[in-house]
């Protein structure tokens, strides 16, 4: 089995994946959290490797930037090679002012700018919800681990660069945690495909305070997150 965008071979991914937006990043949790840990993608430098982690078979494999790239690779994983659950671990920026650089948040749910939705012809707004039974383990999980956690609903826009440079400030009153440019996809793809899927965070910038956090920070310090999404597998 291969894709357009995926080379890997029939079971070599794990019915678990893990997926950073970026590829580095899923280097950097395969070399430092799986055991034996297999390149198994290099299509368009978007990594993808599959170890062991206490004994589960896990794959981690980066999903680029925005909606239609991580559409088209969470898309081929769970129709073409069978995965049953896929964690974004991923960087966000927050939208309200008790939020802190690198603190961790656990996606209920994804409200978008996005138009992702309209090639189901609903009639109405579909509302992107994670699986609860991940949702529920990750909460108990980041107990166990004392890891301090937000639960709540976040962004996933198309637009990084607004011509409204306020315009966070609308979805900031509706109690949106924070804004990123995936989940809304994923979660719609899970949803259409009676798969389960999961976001976990770490905040890497505010618009609230103007902090941020380096390009290697993003690569390299956001673990607490990763130790969540690990115990899921």
């Amino acid at each position: 089995m291969s894709t357009p965008h995926n080379k890997a071979k029939n079971g070599e991914i794990a019915k678990t994946v893990l997926m950073p937006g970026d590829p580095l990043r899923a280097k950097f949790i395969a070399e430092n959290f799986l055991e034996n840990p297999k390149l198994v993608n290099t299509v368009r430098n978007m990594f993808a490797y599959t170890g062991t982690y206490n004994g589960k078979g896990v794959t981690v494999m980066g999903s680029g930037m925005g909606m239609p790239s991580i559409g088209i690779y969470s898309y081929e994983l769970f129709q073409f090679y069978g995965v049953e659950k896929i964690i974004r671990v991923g960087s966000c920026g927050a939208y309200q002012k008790d939020l802190k650089l690198y603190d961790v948040i656990i996606a209920q749910g994804a409200c978008t700018d996005s138009g992702f939705a309209s090639q189901y012809n609903l009639n109405g707004t579909f509302s992107a919800i994670s699986s609860f039974e991940l949702l529920r383990k990750a909460v108990e999980e980041a107990d166990k681990l004392n890891i301090p956690y937000h639960v709540g609903n976040i962004l996933s826009s198309d637009i990084f660069y607004h011509d409204e440079a306020d315009s966070w400030k609308k979805w900031a009153k509706m109690g949106v945690l924070a804004v990123e440019m995936e989940s809304y996809a994923l979660f719609a793809q899970a949803a259409r495909l009676n798969k389960k899927a999961l976001t976990i965070l770490t905040v890497s910038d505010s618009l609230v305070t103007k902090e941020e956090t380096t390009a290697e920070e993003r690569e390299k310090s956001f673990t607490q997150m990763m130790k969540i999404a690990l115990e899921l597998a």
